[in-house]
């Protein structure tokens, strides 16, 4: 996997951001989700980097970044503290601007980086999620079914890092082998990386600060966004797995364009996981989106 990258780490205020950077040409960031690290991108990076200067980085809290102590109300893990990582971990490597490729939890990041940080984001295509205000406020029971973790993972400290911390392997397989394909889609050597990293002392932790700060401290700078007017104004485009929640459950086009200027976007046929799903349609997509 990332035959053409290298590893780094770069500080960024009190944390440490580890990653992979390869290629040559304009910046693209990659971001992963929940419960996973950078290494979701190894079906797809290499021939990306054909394009790009490509970087792929764990989020603060995850994989081999740093996990610091959450705060009282959360907000060193707000996607607001979690936007600025990596928006420096990208000036420090020498792109002040750059385009965004996101999944999940890091699309959320992304949502974030692209309002705060207008001038640093050209173009931003996030993966399988719905603005996450909407999200909370349309809960029903089929939701809170699907994606029980959401709820779960806020619970206050210690009780689900407790619960976690003795089967990391389980819960990776649980949350992730209960979706539409199975564990079928994922590559050996990179499950072993999902399992290996939950099993990292704080990467419990990290995760479920970056939910309980979601449920809390996030929805005060949404909510704070739209009484604003305040939305993405680079051109953004949405995807998302015709066989997940957020197909079934929700609009996402008419949702995203509440939140954004310039959106498009359509399901593909896979579920949630599509860099690793559908990794072939993923990279037309983004070749598609992202290449001037």
């Amino acid at each position: 996997m990332f035959e053409l990258f290298e590893t780094f780490d770069v500080d960024v205020g009190d944390v440490r951001i580890h990653g992979r950077i390869g290629g040559h040409g304009p910046g693209l960031l990659l971001l992963h989700g929940h419960p996973q690290t950078h290494v979701i991108w190894h079906r797809i990076a290499d021939r990306l980097a054909a394009h790009f200067t490509v970087v792929a980085t764990d989020l603060r809290g995850y994989g081999s970044s740093s996990k610091p102590r959450g705060t009282p109300n959360h907000s060193n893990y707000s996607k607001r503290t979690m936007a600025a990582d990596q928006v420096a971990a990208m000036a420090s490597l020498g792109f002040p601007q750059f385009k965004l490729l996101a999944h999940d939890r890091g699309a959320r990041v992304g949502h974030r980086m692209c309002v705060d940080h207008a001038s640093a984001v050209e173009r931003a295509m996030f993966l399988d999620i719905a603005p996450t205000l909407d999200m909370y406020e349309q809960t029903d029971r089929q939701f809170a079914a699907a994606y029980f973790h959401w709820f779960f993972l806020i619970q206050p400290f210690p009780f689900p890092e407790q619960l976690i911390e003795a089967n990391p392997t389980a819960y990776i397989d649980g949350v992730m082998g209960n979706r539409h394909a199975g564990l079928a889609p994922f590559a050996d050597e990179a499950l072993a990386a999902y399992r290996q990293a939950l099993a990292c002392p704080g990467t419990a932790h990290g995760m479920c600060e970056d939910y309980r700060a979601a449920y809390s401290i996030d929805l005060v700078h949404d909510r704070d966004d739209r009484q604003q007017g305040r939305k993405v104004k680079c051109p953004l485009r949405i995807l998302w797995g015709k066989h997940g929640v957020i197909e079934s459950l929700f609009d996402p086009l008419t949702l995203w364009r509440s939140c954004a200027h310039q959106v498009d976007g359509h399901a593909i046929d896979c579920g949630h996981y599509l860099a690793e799903e559908a990794p072939e349609t993923l990279l037309a997509e983004a070749l598609d989106f992202l290449v001037d």
